[in-house]
């Protein structure tokens, strides 16, 4: 071993663990030099960062990739990250023709799609029956134990699955093709009406993702069923809401008071201007499970008795609070920061730390935090979920 160690870097560009109060020291030995560039609030954390709180942050791009001819498909689930307990991630891609075969789940299925466009397919517990094309910022949801299937059209596509159980893993979910193979052909035979050799062809094994051709027209897959279709749509148009628009950036809202059908899983869609902040905040209901969609963020979670640490995220990544914990969420970058906030709960809910102190006695605020009239003239009875206020915008130090 050399005696020296070189980073393949300049100067100017190795980030070293010390503060601008003096803290820390230079870090000469192994190290990875792209990871410390890409978490610059983790190597050097805030001076008010302290105390011990676990990994709240995952990446896509450092979990196993699942391909087969005709998509792949990655996940995040309580093995990967150990925190996120009720809710698990799987981002999948289809290529075009490209099938998620016929399949369901002991969990209820939540997406939103990134990229293209698929068709989808179900069928519920009374013999009502659904299809549906859907695109860029459309959702689905499909509850526990409903069968249905995804296909890649023209384009191919590329969505982000959420499970309502953070254990769950898309590769032992309950599948045709898998229940036919570990059936013995007789009782194929009986079950269906047909002889045996019918089967003669049947997958040895679960197929998960299969390369087929581009379906006709949405028109030309339609089956009739004799007891109609679903009474809820399977999906909703998330990008078609009016968002809620502050200076600081926008919110879209979906729960089952909009999206119906959406009895466990509730999520907001996020944009946060550069400068500008998804305010200090907590939410009551559940924990919370992030998607960062694009840009670069930073969020700060407060865990109580002195507790608080900060982690960096950018498209791709996987953020986790812990129900009730306090947090803010702020833009790093010169780009909107996008991404979603998720919930195991049938209503999306949040509590505004600035909201609850305007409507809180004005006195018995100032005596607890020992402010003047200056911060409570500031404060809002209206909630502004992302803040940006000229002169007080986050300038990444």
């Amino acid at each position: 071993m050399e005696k020296s160690i070189r980073h393949p870097y300049s100067s100017d560009q190795v980030p070293e663990p010390i503060r601008n109060d003096g803290a820390g020291g230079v870090d000469k030995g192994p190290r990875d030099v792209m990871r410390d560039l890409e978490n610059p609030n983790m190597f050097v954390p805030p001076v008010t960062d302290s105390g011990l709180v676990p990994n709240l942050k995952f990446s896509f791009s450092d979990t196993h990739m699942q391909l087969n001819h005709g998509g792949w498909s990655r996940e995040i689930t309580i093995r990967d990250l150990p925190i996120a307990k009720t809710l698990a991630g799987v981002n999948m891609s289809l290529t075009p023709g490209g099938v998620r075969e016929l399949h369901w789940h002991q969990q209820a299925e939540w997406s939103y799609m990134l990229l293209g466009h698929a068709r989808i397919t179900a069928v519920d517990q009374n013999g009502r029956n659904f299809i549906a094309d859907v695109g860029p910022g459309d959702l689905w949801y499909f509850p526990p134990g409903i069968p249905h299937s995804i296909q890649g059209l023209e384009e191919g596509c590329e969505f982000l699955l959420v499970f309502d159980d953070g254990s769950f893993s898309d590769l032992s979910t309950l599948s045709i093709s898998d229940w036919f193979a570990h059936t013995p052909r007789d009782v194929l035979s009986a079950n269906f009406g047909v002889p045996e050799n019918a089967f003669a062809t049947i997958p040895p094994e679960q197929v998960y993702i299969f390369q087929d051709a581009v379906p006709g027209s949405l028109e030309s897959q339609k089956v009739q069923s004799p007891y109609g279709t679903v009474p809820q749509s399977f999906t909703h148009k998330l990008l078609d809401q009016t968002p809620l628009t502050t200076p600081g950036g926008s919110v879209r809202i979906v729960d089952s008071s909009n999206f119906p059908i959406s009895k466990t899983i509730a999520a907001a869609l996020v944009e946060i201007k550069p400068g500008a902040m998804r305010e200090m905040h907590w939410h009551p209901n559940n924990d919370e499970w992030q998607y960062y969609l694009s840009g670069k963020g930073r969020m700060t979670v407060f865990a109580g008795n002195g507790v608080a640490r900060t982690f960096d995220y950018r498209a791709g990544d996987v953020g986790y609070v812990p129900f009730a914990f306090g947090h803010y969420i702020q833009n790093t970058g010169t780009q909107s920061l996008w991404f979603l906030e998720m919930f195991k709960s049938d209503r999306f809910q949040d509590v505004s730390l600035n909201q609850w102190m305007a409507l809180t006695p004005a006195a018995l605020v100032q005596d607890n935090l020992h402010v003047g009239p200056e911060l409570m003239r500031a404060l809002r009875k209206e909630k502004w979920p992302v803040v940006k206020y000229p002169g007080y915008s986050y300038e990444g130090k």
